[in-house]
């Protein structure tokens, strides 16, 4: 059974910092991506990044490409996501998901996720 679980979220002021932690279970082998999508009340679920699991290949939106850093433990099966110079609009619920067999050309769309954690609260705010 898969199970993401998400960490680290709370309340930072404008350029401020925060980092996430995504720990994974039960990932079956043909595990293809863990990510990061992030969803503000009234909008859409945003893809923010992803790892591609077996090659280690990380991407990004181009909204927080320079500022934000996904890395991962393999050894404990946990995804990072260092967060830096913060803006108000990067408030969201941030939440961890697993494709399993997705393609390259579909990572940015959360209907080629198959699990999802329960997300975290990242609110940013002066």
């Amino acid at each position: 059974q898969v199970q993401l679980v998400e960490s680290g979220g709370g309340l930072v002021q404008p350029g401020g910092s925060l980092r996430l932690s995504c720990a994974a279970s039960g990932l079956p082998f043909n595990v293809r991506f863990v990510g990061w999508f992030r969803q503000a009340p009234g909008k859409e679920r945003e893809f923010v990044s992803t790892i591609r699991w077996s090659g280690g290949n990380i991407y990004y939106a181009d909204s927080v490409k320079g500022r934000f850093t996904s890395t991962r433990d393999s050894a404990k099966k946990t995804v990072y996501l260092q967060m830096n110079s913060l803006r108000p609009e990067d408030t969201a619920v941030y939440y961890c998901a697993a494709s399993l067999g997705g393609i390259l050309s579909q990572r940015e769309f959360p209907s080629a996720y198959n699990y999802w954690g329960q997300g975290t609260q990242v609110t940013v705010s002066s």
